[in-house]
């Protein structure tokens, strides 16, 4: 079945030739002798969620390769019963052209530990005939035997390059930028880094009409809100503030924590109270990828930066 994806930005330029993918001048010189070769090393990918992990892995067995592979989103499917089974029975058949196979675990860190453990005796035992190529958002998150296992790169894109190709898909979408948006285009593409996929479909939104129209950027004005219920110590109103400025921030929690973040450290005030609140919030920002629910882990920073005693 084909899909046609040419409204939806994401999937229309995500790129499935190496020559268009964003990667350091480092990766790309290591990745690029994979090319023509009968083999690879088993890769892990790491790096923040839309900087292309899985699309990389994509481009390197379909057009670097040219070789058999199964993919697996191992968030979805992330139980030891997933390795006996699929990843097993697929690493340890030969392929049908004598080249190797690859398989390609998506989301290597959503694996259950036993899981992880019982991967680490599948790529030991069928090395002679089967790569493997894992992503991962959080890198701590794969056991150290995995780990060592592959060679490991952080797939963060150049900044640089980062905002070439956004500027570029405006282009090629004939996007029209009026002369008001053009000064804030650039501060409104890096307020997404490293996300590509976030920015296109941030882009892709406020381009509906043909025409570049950046929505307002209230985002430093919510911050400067919560940071005044911070120091009123005002607890009621901070939940008030998150929960009525959601739309300024998109809901992304995790991106206001780093705001924050960064807001607080702009700010001139004694040294020693910046630094605790610092801390507090680094804190909730590693919390983060641990909980359920951002919002009320955002909300629980709020509260222990307001019991910082001046």
């Amino acid at each position: 079945m084909n899909y046609d994806f040419s409204n939806l930005w994401v999937e229309k330029w995500r790129p499935t030739k190496f020559d268009d993918f964003i990667i350091s001048d480092e990766n790309k010189s290591i990745i690029t002798t994979f090319k023509g070769k009968s083999e690879i090393p088993n890769l892990l990918f790491t790096g923040n969620p839309g900087i292309g992990k899985t699309s990389l892995a994509k481009i390197i067995v379909n057009d670097l390769l040219e070789c058999q592979y199964l993919y697996i989103n191992a968030s979805d499917e992330n139980g030891i019963d997933t390795i006996r089974s699929k990843v097993t029975h697929f690493a340890q058949t030969k392929s049908i052209d004598g080249k190797i196979k690859v398989i390609i675990l998506d989301e290597t860190d959503g694996l259950t530990v036993d899981a992880q453990r019982a991967l680490r005796n599948t790529m030991e035992e069928f090395s002679k005939i089967t790569r493997f190529i894992l992503t991962a958002n959080h890198r701590y998150r794969v056991i150290p035997p995995l780990q060592s296992r592959c060679q490991s790169f952080d797939l963060t894109p150049p900044v640089q390059s980062f905002i070439k190709r956004c500027i570029y898909v405006l282009k090629e979408e004939k996007i029209v930028i009026s002369s008001d948006d053009k000064p804030n285009l650039l501060k409104y593409i890096q307020s997404f880094y490293p996300d590509l996929r976030k920015c296109l479909n941030e882009l892709q939104k406020s381009c509906s009409t043909g025409k570049l129209l950046l929505s307002e950027q209230k985002n430093d004005e919510v911050l400067t809100l919560i940071y005044q219920e911070i120091k009123k110590k005002n607890v009621v109103a901070l939940r008030k503030a998150l929960i009525d400025h959601e739309s300024a921030f998109n809901n992304d929690y995790i991106t206001l924590l780093r705001d924050l973040f960064n807001h607080i450290d702009n700010i001139e005030t004694d040294i020693a109270l910046k630094k605790h609140a610092l801390l507090t919030v680094s804190e909730y920002i590693y919390r983060s990828a641990f909980v359920v629910d951002q919002e009320i882990n955002c909300y629980t920073c709020l509260i222990a930066l307001s019991e910082i005693k001046k």
